[in-house]
């Protein structure tokens, strides 16, 4: 397991971060803003959501993102209602709005769910009101495609446990504010008990779960390596430690990837899964892998986050020890071999 500063890790262990690091950063397209709502939502919004662009630029620049894109991004996501500016002097903080801390709220309780949430038996739907060509209706497919809904026909897009408020006012973060007035939000009830074969031929023809199946299987081929490592023991011959910025970046990338992953998946219930759906396993991998992490990657944010006035940022919640149902207090620092602070 993952120690205190101090204790070593396994070369391989130590050369499979390094590996996923690298990679990330020799992408040539890097979704730069969609990275900056992954550090805020799991790193920024537990510390009070504020931070200095100087800092956000330092957190990034290992991961290939150049100071100019994180400032380009940042204007877009001020620009998209998610953080305001806030002057200090010549620098500036960026805060989350209360409608971006809403949003974060909304999907952390997805993202570090012990286990997938519970359904209530009942469809989400957004109706296509009005007529649309399917070029104009392709930015609002894939959008909504995004936010985990399936579609039947041309004109219904559906999804078993959405927030359809949230989902339409997503839909503006992705410049497609005028689509809101095309949809039509419903909530299909069904007095029947248990799955129907309505239900399964829906699921059916509503999502392409080999697809996402497979999605899935590359996150597990990704990140699995490097969770059974990291949970060796070192050995004699092991020089290397993984440090603090590692921890911080794999965890980053942990979480973004996983995101991502969660915002393509409508979380079907198991009675509507495949057997052997590889979602709970890769949620469990999250989860232990996640928790060797936090430890030294809060060291990292300890030392380099900081407001435009010089102080630093805030202490996390204990809410942040929670996630994914994971342990608290005592079990932390023994997990982490140290403080968890």
């Amino acid at each position: 397991m993952l120690g205190a500063e101090g204790r070593r890790v396994s070369k391989t262990a130590a050369a499979l971060v390094q590996a996923r690091i690298d990679a990330h950063s020799r992408q040539s397209r890097v979704r730069a803003g969609s990275l900056i709502i992954s550090v805020f939502g799991d790193a920024v919004a537990p510390r009070g959501g504020r931070l200095w662009i100087g800092s956000l630029i330092q957190l990034l620049e290992p991961l290939g993102i150049s100071g100019r894109l994180t400032r380009t991004a940042i204007s877009r996501l001020t620009q998209e209602g998610w953080l305001r500016i806030e002057p200090y002097g010549r620098r500036a903080d960026y805060l989350l709005t209360p409608a971006g801390q809403h949003r974060f709220e909304e999907a952390s309780r997805a993202i570090y769910a012990g286990q997938a949430r519970a359904w209530d038996g009942r469809w989400r739907l957004l109706l296509l009101v009005r007529e649309q060509d399917a070029k104009a209706r392709e930015p609002l497919r894939r959008a909504l495609a995004w936010q985990g809904f399936g579609q039947i026909g041309a004109d219904c897009f559906v999804h078993p446990s959405a927030d359809l408020d949230e989902a339409l006012q997503a839909l503006a973060t992705e410049g497609l504010a005028d689509a809101q007035g095309l949809l039509l939000p419903l909530i299909a009830s069904d007095a029947r008990h248990g799955l129907s074969e309505n239900d399964a031929d829906l699921v059916h023809r509503a999502w392409n779960l080999d697809e996402l199946a497979q999605a899935y299987a590359r996150f597990e081929k990704t990140y699995r390596p490097i969770l059974q490592a990291l949970r060796q023991p070192p050995g004699a011959g092991a020089k290397r430690e993984l440090e603090p910025e590692h921890a911080f970046l794999l965890r980053t990338l942990l979480i973004h990837d996983w995101r991502r992953l969660l915002l393509r998946d409508p979380e079907l219930p198991d009675i509507l899964l495949p057997a052997g759906w590889p979602g709970q396993s890769a949620r469990q991998l999250t989860q232990a892998l996640y928790r060797l992490l936090l430890a030294p990657s809060e060291r990292h944010l300890d030392a380099q986050l900081q407001r435009a006035d010089g102080r630093p940022l805030p202490a996390h919640g204990d809410f942040v020890r929670q996630r994914f149902g994971g342990p608290t207090g005592e079990a932390v620092r023994a997990a982490a071999g140290g403080s968890a602070r």
